[in-house]
């Protein structure tokens, strides 16, 4: 495969692609410090999602492994992990950010936001989600300690790391490149910046 046949997701912006069952997404942090939150729904059915509760609910894990799958609020498999070139690190706690996270942040106007991103996404293919559900936080580190104590700290992956995810359902997966200016979470610089898919 060449560059030919990377899609961007521009800084700060929204992508949507569709899949049908067996096909493959992966998803790259191409600069290695940009967070990208991502979201599945069923394709035939937008009121059944990824759902990251009924997912580490049913692993008994914070996220499935290498080879299993994140399963929906219907508890059915989605899309499997089959490759994982980063340290691993990710997050299924945080809910994406919205125009309120960063009113409580200071901002005075209008900062965009994934939330907004999914939205403007899937209108781009003609559809609205019923919801705005958690998102799987790709390369987000929020570690937690005694104490119940969530950290903001900076990701751990490097440029080219990657995420492979399998279809396992006519799916249409939602990736944001988290506009977050304001703290760690995009890299000690602050700045938002592009990621790369490719779909096979």
């Amino acid at each position: 495969m060449t560059d030919l046949d990377l899609f961007q997701v521009p800084a700060r912006c929204g992508k949507a692609q569709q899949l049908v069952q067996g096909q493959r997404i992966e998803i790259i942090n191409t600069h290695g410090t940009q967070v990208v939150d991502t979201w599945a729904f069923n394709a035939n059915d937008l009121d059944e999602w990824m759902s990251m509760e009924h997912t580490r609910a049913t692993v008994d894990k914070m996220m499935p492994d290498l080879g299993e799958a994140f399963l929906t609020n219907k508890r059915r498999p989605i899309v499997t992990i089959v490759e994982d070139t980063s340290p691993g690190v990710h997050d299924t706690l945080n809910a994406a950010c919205d125009i309120y996270r960063y009113q409580l942040l200071g901002c005075a106007e209008y900062h965009d936001n994934c939330t907004d991103n999914l939205k403007a996404a899937l209108a781009a293919l003609g559809l609205v989600s019923p919801r705005v559900p958690c998102p799987f936080n790709m390369f987000q580190n929020r570690p937690w300690e005694m104490g119940n104590q969530l950290f903001k700290k900076p990701p751990m992956s490097k440029p080219g790391d990657a995420l492979t995810f399998r279809a396992e359902m006519d799916c249409i997966v939602v990736m944001s490149s988290c506009p977050q200016d304001i703290n760690l979470t995009n890299g000690s610089d602050r700045m938002p910046k592009d990621v790369h898919y490719r779909v096979t």
